[in-house]
């Protein structure tokens, strides 16, 4: 039967009731008159009372809880006018004193408030030690501990006393250690990579900034020669505001009007940011080319594996396998990141329809591989191809050698059936074709010219670029560093290949991307610089399977994969660790030919002053900052850059040596500096000690007299009408 509660009365000073202190009430006020129902009511309070507060329902204004209904037609509900059975009355309070007793574990009595803080203490600690022992706070601590050190360790750099092993032996302990406190929190992340990629990203990032930030915060000079060289290219182009493709310069500089591409986009970047010279901010290209990188990396990588712990691996070796020295700002470093765009595109979106077979079979590939990207149409593909037409023009107008190996690449692909899109191939190599007959013609029919003598040469080709042994400890170090992390990274990369070939099977374009720039070595030695190049493009291949042979799959059972993820336990950080170590010498140990102090740019800058147009500048090497400064107004001559047996005989009488190479009647100066004393060192032009012989020689000769010496370095004018 429905029953109708009461209106709410107002004005009373007694609240409304909900319907079960309407229930409540009408069980008390007919207490006296139903003893049965009041046994059963106490009855169940018990039952509910055993069964915990959670079975009581709450009622307004502090009333015992509602006592179901025992199956008996309710009695009426008392009208407002004679309330009195709702309030117990005085003379009748027995009824009411069970009843008082039920509530109890719902409503109990009031308990007086603790102390202000001292409740609250033991929960906020609580909270705290929680909060310490996520995952998160795990993750965070090692970043928070090598910032801190790293911070402290920056004014401890004494870059500007640099001896035989570069900063290797001027960074303090804590630099080192903030940097191996970063691996050790890196391989820590990887345990949520999958869940959490925010974290290894964001050690990766630290670590780049760790490794090469150094210098753009701390020197004062541009570091690098060859970024000097960049620098004074530019100025040239903003004074005069166009190239002049078919103007021959001192030391193949024209070439550079020939590819302006890059220094082009470096001048619009001087204007926007409304600085005097790029010098401003080119110590920081490394950062930043090096951040661009990354993503472009990740995309590579997921294309085909889905472990996030195997891409955010081979993202982390590869900025420690990096270490040639091509991320400077220069048009190397910026093709080869439009290099990877396009690679990028085309390994995700150019794949034919039905070409992937078996690959669409998860049970026939490597439990970390990623499944193929979904095919594209011939449509599809030639849109695709339109956009990528300005990359691969913006490649052509900025670098010789990039646009080469693009197209060795996407020849390779071509080896697949998945990528096999000869249209793209041949777009590629018409636009490299098209841009060296016209705008790139002087250079690149000189180089047609050199290429009987250079083509098969496989071991000329490959050597390094200095002439012989780099001598001193410093340089040999190098040498040896050099030679150890080029086997370290071949070494695992081999090993993936041989033991995880399901994931070559399906990931099989990485390991043709890796192998295509070694043909390069039957063509040319690129001035020799082509064994860097190779390794430079193979390195993103290289480095992914590299990271396969530390980081095992994920979810294998047999007791070979178990037995693998242990190995990797230990192998992954100690290998990170010693490719760290390998790093360092590698990008770091010719520190003292990359830095000049700010007294030496200034006496290089003021012998060219000095030199009237049209002079000949004579060096040791170019390896020097500001080496070309002025380039256009001057000719230069670096008589140490030539085969070691020439270099020989000109230490046996350094002057009559120069003197026979300067044309009559133009003037002359010879520029000896201490970076070019480290760079002659380090490239292996002059033996030990021959570079103070040489500087000993001239200044005793009577064909040279000294213009002006200090610590940094001697600048001579020749006056050939007293040598005799």
């Amino acid at each position: 039967m429905q029953r109708q509660g009461p209106a709410p009365v107002t004005g009373s000073g007694v609240p409304p009731r909900s319907p079960a202190t309407d229930r409540e009430a009408e069980e008390v006020g007919t207490a006296d008159s139903r003893p049965e129902e009041r046994e059963a009511g106490q009855r169940e309070a018990a039952a509910r009372e055993a069964a915990g507060p959670e079975a009581a329902i709450p009622a307004t204004g502090g009333s015992a809880p509602a006592i179901p209904a025992t199956g008996k037609p309710a009695p009426a509900i008392p009208k407002a006018e004679a309330p009195a059975p709702a309030i117990p009355k005085a003379e009748a309070p027995a009824p009411v004193g069970p009843k008082a007793e039920a509530p109890a574990p719902v409503a109990p009595a009031p308990v007086a408030p603790a102390p202000v803080g001292s409740a609250s203490r033991p929960a906020r600690r609580g909270r705290l030690v929680a909060a310490l022992r996520s995952p998160d706070a795990l993750n965070l601590v090692p970043l928070l501990v090598a910032a801190a050190l790293w911070v402290w360790a920056l004014p401890g750099i004494d870059f500007r006393d640099i001896e035989d092993f570069g900063l290797l032996d001027r960074f303090p302990l804590t630099f080192y250690a903030a940097l191996t406190v970063l691996t050790c929190g890196f391989v820590l992340t990887l345990r949520r990579a999958g869940t959490a990629p925010l974290w290894p990203a964001t050690y990766c990032a630290a670590m780049l900034v760790a490794l090469k930030a150094p210098p753009a915060i701390l020197y004062d000079t541009v570091r690098y020669a060859w970024a000097s060289k960049h620098d004074a290219i530019i100025s040239r182009l903003l004074h005069e505001g166009t190239v002049h493709p078919g103007r021959e310069l001192s030391g193949g500089m024209g070439a550079y009007d020939q590819w302006p591409g890059f220094f082009s986009l470096d001048a619009a970047l001087v204007r926007a940011f409304g600085v005097d010279a790029a010098a401003s901010f080119i110590n920081w290209a490394p950062v930043a080319l090096g951040l661009l990188t990354v993503p472009v990396l990740i995309l590579v990588y997921r294309t085909f594996s889905d472990d996030w712990r195997l891409v955010w691996t081979g993202v982390w070796i590869f900025q420690l396998a990096n270490w040639v020295g091509q991320d400077y700002l220069s048009p190397q470093g910026f093709s080869y990141l439009l290099y990877l765009t396009v690679f990028a595109v085309v390994v995700r979106h150019f794949v034919l329809p039905g070409s992937a077979g078996a690959l669409r079979d998860r049970g026939r590939l490597d439990p970390a591989a990623a499944a193929v990207p979904p095919p594209t149409t011939t449509r599809q593909r030639a849109v695709a191809v339109l956009i990528l037409l300005p990359v691969i023009a913006t490649i052509n107008a900025s670098h010789q050698l990039t646009p080469v190996m693009l197209c060795a690449t996407l020849f390779a692909l071509c080896l697949t059936r998945r990528y096999r899109n000869i249209g793209l191939l041949v777009t590629s190599g018409a636009v490299m074709l098209v841009w060296n007959l016209t705008m790139g013609r002087e250079l690149f029919l000189e180089t047609l010219g050199t290429l009987r003598e250079k083509a098969g040469d496989l071991l000329g080709n490959s050597r390094p670029g200095f002439a012989g042994d780099p001598t001193g400890p410093g340089p040999e170090l190098v040498g040896s560093a050099n030679v150890l992390m080029v086997l370290a990274l071949g070494g695992l990369a081999v090993a993936a290949v041989l033991l995880r070939r399901k994931l070559v099977r399906s990931a099989l374009p990485l390991v043709l991307a890796a192998a295509a720039p070694l043909p390069m070595f039957a063509v040319n030695d690129y001035g020799g610089e082509m064994i860097f190049r190779v390794y430079l493009f193979g390195l993103p291949g290289s480095a992914f399977f590299a990271a396969a042979a530390l980081v095992p799959a994920a979810g294998a059972v047999s007791r070979g994969a178990v037995i693998a993820r242990r190995a990797a336990a230990v192998a992954l950080p100690v290998t990170l660790v010693a490719m760290l170590a390998g790093f360092l010498p590698s990008y770091y140990g010719k520190e003292g030919m990359h830095y000049a102090p700010p007294g030496e740019t200034a006496l290089t800058r003021r012998a060219f002053d000095r030199a009237p147009e049209g002079a000949l500048i004579l060096a040791a090497t170019g390896a020097f900052p500001d080496a070309y400064y002025r380039y256009d107004h001057y000719e230069r001559w670096f008589f140490t850059e030539q085969e070691v047996d020439e270099n020989l005989r000109m230490l046996k009488d350094p002057a009559g040596y120069l003197a026979g190479g300067i044309p009559a009647d133009r003037p002359a100066y010879v520029v000896l500096t201490r970076t070019q004393g480290e760079a002659v060192i380090g490239e292996g032009y002059l033996p030990e000690g021959g570079f103070d012989s040489l500087r000993g020689a001239l200044k005793r000769s009577p064909l040279f007299q000294v213009v002006e010496e200090n610590t940094y370095g001697v600048v001579l004018r020749y006056r050939p009408t007293t040598g005799g």
